[in-house]
C-alpha cells in the first residue's frame, strides 16, 4: 500500500520509533477522539442528524493504524482485501454482510 510506505517515510524521518503497544494505544487514541466528536455533534446520541467529524481526525487514525501496520510487519493492503473478501462474502439474515453472522 502506497500509503503505509509513506507512513514509515514518515516515522523514519522523524525517527519516531515506538513499540507495537505504544502504537496501538495511538490507534485507540485517535479513535476516542472520534467517538468524542460523535458524541459531542450528536448530543450522545440524541440527534444523529447532528453527526459531524472531522477529516483530519480520520486522517490521524488512519495514520497510527498504518504506522501499527507496518510496526508488525503488516501489509495493510493484503489485510485490507482479505477483510473485504470476508465481508462480500457474507450473508447476514437481512440479506447485508453483517458481522458475526
Amino acid at each position: 500500500m502506497i500509503r503505509q510506505q509513506q507512513v514509515a517515510d514518515v516515522l523514519r524521518h522523524n525517527d519516531i520509533d515506538t513499540p507495537p503497544a505504544y502504537r496501538l494505544l495511538d490507534v485507540v487514541t485517535e479513535l476516542g477522539t472520534i467517538a468524542d466528536e460523535v458524541n459531542e455533534t450528536t448530543g450522545y446520541g440524541t440527534d444523529s442528524t447532528a453527526l459531524s467529524v472531522q477529516e483530519d481526525d480520520l486522517g490521524d487514525a488512519l495514520f497510527a493504524l498504518l504506522a501499527l501496520c507496518e510496526q508488525l510487519d503488516v501489509d495493510a493492503d493484503a489485510a485490507l482485501a482479505a477483510a473485504l473478501a470476508k465481508y462480500e462474502g457474507r450473508s447476514g439474515t437481512n440479506g447485508t454482510p453483517a458481522s458475526g453472522d
